[in-house]
Order: C-alpha cells, then sequence, then structure tokens
C-alpha cells in the first residue's frame, strides 16, 4: 500500500527551473544594487541549472548574460571612480 502518489516529474529538474530562474532576477537585480555579490551569484546558478538538466534554459542564458553584464558595469564603475564603492 502507498501512502503517496508517486512523483510524476523529477524533483531536481524543477528545482534546476527554480535556480535558472532565481540566477535571472539576481542578474536583473545585480544591474542596480549589490553588482559584486549578485552578478557572481547568477551566473553559477545559471551554469548549475544547466548543468542539471534545466527546461528553462533560455532563463539560465540569460541569468549569464545579466551576471557578466553585472560585472561590466562593476568595472566600468571602478574605471570611472577607480573604488569598488560609488561615492555620494
Amino acid at each position: 500500500m502507498h501512502l503517496t502518489a508517486p512523483a510524476t516529474r523529477r524533483t531536481g529538474i524543477r528545482d534546476a527551473d527554480g535556480m535558472a530562474v532565481a540566477s535571472f532576477i539576481l542578474g536583473l537585480i545585480g544591474l542596480l544594487v549589490f553588482n559584486v555579490f549578485l552578478g557572481p551569484a547568477a551566473i553559477v546558478l545559471a551554469g548549475v541549472a544547466l548543468w542539471r538538466g534545466t527546461a528553462r534554459r533560455g532563463r539560465a542564458y540569460l541569468g549569464i548574460g545579466l551576471g557578466v553584464a553585472d560585472l561590466l558595469v562593476l568595472l566600468a564603475f571602478v574605471q570611472a571612480d577607480h573604488t569598488v564603492s560609488w561615492s555620494f
């Protein structure tokens, strides 16, 4: 007798889909704030999601692209101001 229903979809793929979406959101937010932390986090999450075989490959690739854009924005600020922090 089975007390639980059989899983119709592997949970690893569902987790990978969530990672792909999270990488996209972190990359998008990282363009505005905390790009030194959120950019690499977006890249790593997207890479893990792709490695696990996500169904949301487009979002994972966008997460990688936005993570790289976060780091490029940080690099532009560092070159313009010669510091990692923004001065007001």
